[in-house]
C-alpha cells in the first residue's frame, strides 16, 4: 500500500513510540525522512538512527530520547499537508514556542532548522514543527 504522506507517517511513529516508552521505532526509508532525522538529530530530540534491513526494501531504526523520564520531544505536528502546502520565505518562518522549539523546512539548501534556514537566508515549504 503507497502511503500519501510518508513524512506524516514517521512523525507518527515517532509521536507513538515516545507516549509508548519505547526505547527506538522503525520506519521505512527514504532521502527526505533521513533529511528530517538529520535534523532531529542536530537539534537533540533524537538520539541518532541507523540504515536497517526491513526486508525488500531498506528502514530506519530511530532511536528515541528521554530527559528524567519524559520524552525529548514534547509535541511534533506536520503543517504543510499534501492537500495544502505551506511556503514560507526566511524572515517569515513561525517561530514554535517563541523559540524553544525548531521549525523544519525543506529549503534548496536542503531540509533545514528555522534557525539555519534564517542564517542563510532562504525560505521553503515548513514541513513541521517541534517542541
Amino acid at each position: 500500500m503507497a502511503l500519501t504522506d510518508p513524512l506524516g507517517d514517521l512523525l507518527t511513529r515517532i509521536r507513538n513510540g515516545q507516549r509508548a516508552r519505547k526505547d527506538s521505532v522503525v520506519s521505512p526509508s527514504s532521502k527526505l525522512r533521513t533529511r528530517v532525522l538529520d535534523v532531529l538529530q542536530r537539534e537533540g530530540y533524537i538520539r541518532g538512527y541507523s540504515e536497517e534491513d526491513m526486508g525488500p526494501a531498506k528502514g530506519v531504526r530511530i532511536e528515541l530520547k528521554y530527559f528524567e523520564g519524559q520524552p525529548a520531544i514534547k509535541h511534533v505536528a506536520r503543517v504543510s499537508k499534501p492537500g495544502r502546502r505551506i511556503y514560507s520565505g526566511s524572515q517569515e518562518l513561525p517561530r514554535v514556542m517563541n523559540g524553544l522549539g525548531i521549525t523544519i523546512v525543506s529549503t534548496p539548501k536542503g531540509v533545514l532548522s528555522d534557525a539555519e534556514a534564517r542564517e542563510q537566508n532562504v525560505g521553503g515549504e515548513v514541513l513541521a514543527e517541534v517542541f
